[in-house]
């Protein structure tokens, strides 16, 4: 389905109606206001949760995703006040929200990913509803059945009636928060947890010192290779295995997800989307030089125009692999790389499933602390069309483990 220009203009509760405008796949041309306004309003909605803008998508991430096609298609729109004379062009300051549909085209392809977000200033104004009804109209079109989501929260509430507790058990989340409301209100389920932590840089060497070499130590029979910006040709094949796994290996709670297939020409995009993005990244990747297979990788992706800040990417040890520190090996061979070739790096942001008690131990002993928690949510549509729950108002971090 190609989605519609336009999206509906539905009532709002006050200051007049609400317009759905698509966001472009480009940064030219008359329409790149709304991808300005899509960063302005993630901009708005971080800072009131985060207290800054680490997490924000840049202008080229917001652009490249729409323009991107293939393994996963991206459809992004805006909200503004339709309070401005006709014809008129609005400006990136008159969007007060933002949404996005993503639709895998290979692995998981019955589940939609729907975020929408509002800016705080501008909330209970149906400006919310007006996005998700759009997003749920493109969803249902497209033949899925099952829709997520997630919203982030700082910090993580205690227990108590005031959070709502995971159902793997591990993590909470408030339970009266605007994001948690509308997604209650909508249908949708807590599926899991995830925590989000950051990490100080550059890690003390007193820290890093013993855990490389303890890690070194206990995974004999392992070497590791360290790739910037490019992974080698005959490498692809195996690090594609790798995230192939990361799509069954990783815990997921809940949510129902399918195996999400690589190969080697996936990995290629993939690289070239970061860099279309602006943005570096880093794998470490642990050869088992019996059979020379890759057992483990970690990977990191920085914003160049944002110097301090790093993005933890996946992270995995293949099942078959684990107890021999792998993990840790490869997280430490990632930072030694960032301390060389990224020295303005400042502080690593990753998100782990709260019941993942080993990563989150290795995360511990590097020095991550604890920064807020992320809810997944999970919707499963009825058959019958016409209206139905929907999802979360949520800014949209980077993938991360």
């Amino acid at each position: 389905m190609t989605a519609p220009h336009a999206g509906p203009t539905i009532p709002a509760a006050r200051d007049g109606r609400v317009r759905i405008e698509p966001v472009p796949g480009h940064l030219d041309g008359p329409d790149a206001w709304a991808v300005h306004g899509t960063v302005r309003v993630g901009d708005a909605i971080d800072r009131a949760i985060h207290g800054h803008t680490d997490l924000v998508l840049d202008a080229a991430t917001v652009a490249s995703t729409v323009a991107s096609a293939g393994y996963r298609r991206v459809l992004r729109w805006v909200a503004v006040l339709d309070d401005a004379p006709l014809g008129s062009t609005p400006r990136p300051d008159d969007v007060v929200g933002r949404s996005m549909v993503a639709l895998p085209q290979q692995g998981s392809t019955h589940t939609a990913l729907v975020y929408v977000g509002v800016d705080p200033a501008h909330r209970r104004r149906g400006v919310g509803t007006a996005l998700w009804e759009a997003a749920l109209e493109v969803a249902r079109a497209e033949g899925r059945r099952v829709i997520q989501s997630d919203s982030s929260f700082a910090p993580e509430p205690p227990p108590g009636p005031g959070a709502i507790e995971a159902p793997t058990g591990s993590g909470r989340v408030p339970a009266h928060d605007d994001a948690t409301t509308f997604a209650l209100h909508r249908g949708f389920t807590l599926e899991q947890v995830m925590r989000h932590s950051v990490l100080a840089l550059p890690v003390p060497s007193a820290v890093l010192d013993p855990l490389r070499e303890a890690a070194t130590a206990r995974a004999a029979g392992y070497r590791v290779h360290v790739w910037t910006d490019e992974v080698p040709e005959e490498w692809l094949d195996q690090l594609a295995v790798l995230e192939t796994r990361m799509s069954t290996d990783a815990p997921s709670g809940g949510l129902d997800l399918a195996e999400d297939p690589w190969d080697a020409e996936r990995v290629r995009t993939f690289s070239r989307e970061i860099h279309s993005r602006g943005q570096g990244y880093v794998v470490a990747a642990a050869e088992d030089t019996a059979s020379g297979t890759l057992a483990a990788f970690s990977m990191v992706a920085y914003p160049r125009d944002r110097p301090e800040v790093v993005f933890q990417e996946d992270t995995l040890v293949l099942r078959e692999h684990r107890g021999r520190s792998l993990g840790l090996l490869v997280k430490v061979a990632v930072l030694d790389e960032l301390a060389r070739s990224r020295p303005s790096a400042r502080r690593v942001h990753t998100w782990n499933a709260e019941e993942n008690r080993h990563m989150l131990a290795i995360n511990v002993a590097l020095g991550f602390a604890p920064a807020g928690v992320e809810a997944e949510w999970q919707l499963v549509l009825d058959a019958s069309p016409g209206p139905a729950p929907g999802p979360v108002p949520a800014p949209e971090p980077g993938s991360a483990s």
